[in-house]
């Protein structure tokens, strides 16, 4: 059978699936071990990476899950969180490569004045004191703040934010169309067993009539059609 075949479809979308569990475990360790060894004092940026990361495992172990037995139910919530997913992620990643000189000083000016704790963390890891001047009255745990040899940390922070910026934008956008990858992978997956114009159309009843989504999804499940067995066999 070749590639295009339902089997070489089906171990494309658990090895994506595989792959993207892994980055997820590997998200929630990071910040795990990074608030664990006081690498990164804010809660709200080690929350919101452990955050990110669970959700990405859940959404891969659906697809995983769904991928291997041919759950419809999974598949076709899978298919509409992708869809969320790959919208929210460009919108993102297309800001970011969009966010201009100004706009970038802007923000980070605002994210500096909003986090005291992101504050003591970039003071101490760029070896700087205060976002534009030094304040020889505040309080800062840079090691050049005793001998007053202290810069501003603006200058140092514009000069990787551009990149930054840059590097997550690209790194987005490249996961975005790989959820685009996936989505036409399983729009692929599940036109193998001819239900496809039957699901189109049973998705924009079901968005129409809540109430016969449960028996949409399993007349689909009940009547697909298996392609190990006899063509003509219906389960």
């Amino acid at each position: 059978m070749g590639c295009a075949g339902f089997t070489c479809s089906k171990h494309s979308l658990c090895a994506l699936n595989i792959l993207y569990v892994m980055v997820s475990l590997l998200m929630i360790g990071i910040a795990a071990w990074g608030k664990w060894f006081g690498l990164v004092s804010s809660f709200q940026v080690v929350g919101g990476i452990i955050g990110v990361g669970v959700f990405l495992f859940f959404v891969a172990l659906a697809g995983l899950i769904g991928a291997m037995k041919h759950h419809q139910v999974l598949l076709f919530f899978y298919m509409i969180i992708l869809f969320m997913v790959f919208i929210v992620q460009f919108s993102v990643s297309s800001a970011c490569l969009a966010v201009n000189r100004e706009q970038q000083d802007h923000l980070l000016e605002v994210g500096w004045n909003n986090s005291e704790s992101t504050q003591r963390d970039v003071e101490k890891s760029l070896n700087c004191c205060g976002f534009k001047h030094v304040d020889p009255n505040s309080m800062c745990d840079a090691a050049c703040f005793p001998n007053s040899f202290c810069s501003p940390c603006a200058d140092q922070i514009k000069e990787h934010a551009g990149d930054i910026l840059r590097f997550v934008g690209g790194i987005g956008l490249f996961f975005s169309f790989t959820e685009v990858g996936r989505l036409n992978a399983y729009i692929d997956y599940r036109r193998r067993l001819s239900l496809l114009p039957i699901v189109i159309t049973r998705a924009i009843y079901s968005f129409i009539c809540p109430r016969i989504l449960g028996v949409w999804l399993t007349y689909c499940y009940r009547n697909q059609k298996d392609p190990r067995a006899n063509p003509s066999a219906f389960l």
